[in-house]
């Protein structure tokens, strides 16, 4: 008999993976396809969701011919839910169709509305509302943005919505609807309601019609066309139910229910979380909703993850990641060199800086640089600047909170890399724990999917039985005070550089 299968469907910033799970939380099969993003000018990131559309029917059609290569029945595929990037938002007209480019979370364009809105609504009441002190990341300034300098855009636009909303919607068709974990990141919810908050909406003059209806995590939000059976070889009928952000989906694929353990996913972006109980707000971190439906996610968020990576090997290393052995080779390289890189020190804030310094000017530093530098030095500080700004934040917020976190779980791409495990425990003193599977996000999702489905009880039951084994990583002692050493030189850079920054990110505006 054909073992009952989910699939967590990540629809994220660069790409989406369909993976189909069983209750054991085995990938038994995935599909993948990229998703393409503009950079149309300075500062400004912008995708058509047209093509997280397209590339999601991809990604489901490839993880369906290969349960079909493996023999595997279709009909065993009992439900589906979406893990999606967060904060990147879609402008939909009564026809269903965009009416202007999605704005992806990365972009830049609407620094002076974070200052302006903060200061007219009141920068204190944004942040207890909606757990987010003033920021550059949430959607809410966009909308702003959007109000001033686009208004037939603003007027046409018939539904402002994640990208879980539009892709349920051309799933299931019907309303757009989504869930809590996909809309609180748009910093427009109130975090204690789970609700759209009035007072914000009253202020954008924006009305709730135009908005998503919320739905809590494992809620059935729809059933599969059979349109889109058709297309993607899916059972018709198939349930899609309510998951969301691939942030607290990630923390949910690695167990990240009790609040001893801390996650970090060096993905896109870096981000870091902390489940607890109670609704707390601080500028030491963002919160969110958690995504088993209960508590949440005291969350820490580098803009600049492997994005920066990516970007420093196209730019600046030769044949870039054409040369497949790109980064194997200068992980080898950058094994070799001492902590420090040789006196090499980056500050990662290339796209502005959320926690701690919750600064849009923010921007990347090299320190250092001379003649004896080679690119593995540079790939080595940029690894260890992630890692340190990771140390300070975990290290603020447990001081913040009165609580100390145990161990890290390590979960992205980035946990592939020997060298940044343990460059993350030595700098910490903290175990690293690593899971046996990158794709937290998608597995986060699978075990929204097999609670919905009626396998487990709860979301958490789901976690605890699919989240499996892990690896561990001890720190080296000896290591330690060097890495204490270097991460209080790194502390300086920011508030050596900031006046800097801001004097020329204006300069750049003038132009």
């Amino acid at each position: 008999m054909t073992e009952a299968l989910v699939i967590g469907l990540d629809s994220s910033t660069q790409s989406t993976k369909a993976i189909a799970w069983n209750a054991a939380g085995e990938d038994i099969a995935v599909g993948r396809a990229d998703i393409p993003m503009s950079n149309p000018r300075l500062d400004c990131f912008e995708q058509d969701p047209a093509d997280w559309w397209s590339s999601c029917l991809i990604a489901l059609k490839d993880c369906v011919a290969q349960l079909k290569d493996d023999g595997i029945d279709v009909s065993a595929v009992q439900g589906l839910a979406i893990s999606n990037q967060r904060e990147t938002l879609g402008f939909i007209n009564k026809d269903g169709d965009p009416a202007y480019p999605a704005i992806v979370w990365l972009d830049e364009r609407s620094r002076e509305q974070v200052k302006t809105f903060s200061q007219q609504f009141g920068a204190d009441e944004i942040h207890r509302i909606t757990g987010r002190p003033a920021d550059i990341t949430p959607c809410l300034y966009r909308m702003v943005w959007m109000k001033q300098h686009e208004p037939q855009v603003w007027a046409d636009t018939d539904c402002f919505v994640d990208v879980q909303a539009y892709l349920v919607q051309k799933l299931c068709g019907g309303a757009f609807r989504t869930g809590w974990i996909s809309a609180d990141p748009m910093g427009i919810i109130d975090m204690e309601s789970h609700r759209w908050s009035k007072p914000i909406l009253q202020a954008l003059e924006l009305d709730e019609a135009k908005l998503p209806t919320l739905h809590a995590p494992g809620t059935q939000l729809g059933t599969l066309t059979s349109a889109n059976a058709a297309l993607t070889g899916l059972p018709v009928g198939m349930p899609v139910f309510a998951a969301g952000g691939d942030g607290q989906c990630a923390g949910l694929g690695t167990d990240c229910t009790s609040s001893e353990r801390a996650y970090v996913n060096l993905g896109t972006a870096v981000v870091s979380g902390v489940w607890g109980k109670d609704y707390k707000y601080s500028k030491s971190w963002r919160t969110e909703l958690a995504a088993q439906g209960e508590g949440y996610i005291y969350e820490n968020c580098l803009r600049s993850g492997a994005f920066l990576l990516n970007w420093f090997v196209e730019q600046f290393v030769a044949k870039g990641k054409a040369d497949a052995e790109v980064f194997k080779r200068l992980e080898q390289a950058a094994n070799q060199l001492p902590i420090g890189s040789d006196g090499l020190l980056v500050q990662p804030y290339f796209s502005g800086v959320m926690d701690p310094h919750w600064d849009t000017s923010a921007r990347g530093v090299i320190v250092g640089l001379s003649g004896s530098h080679n690119e593995a030095h540079i790939y080595r500080a940029i690894l260890e600047a992630m890692t340190l700004d990771q140390v300070m934040c975990t290290e603020d917020m447990e001081l913040a909170l009165g609580h100390s976190i145990d161990h890290y779980l390590a979960i992205g791409g980035g946990a592939n890399s020997p060298l940044w495990r343990q460059m993350l425990a030595d700098s910490s003193g903290k175990p690293v724990l690593i899971s046996p599977t990158v794709e937290a996000s998608a597995l986060g999702a699978g075990m929204i999917a097999a609670f919905g489905a009626g396998w487990f009880s709860s979301i958490t039951d789901a976690a605890k039985a699919m989240s499996g084994e892990t690896t561990r990583v001890e720190p080296n002692e000896a290591l330690f005070d060097r890495y204490r050493e270097l991460l209080a030189i790194y502390r300086k850079i920011y508030h050596a550089t900031v006046e800097i920054n801001t004097e020329l990110v204006a300069f750049a505006e003038k132009k």
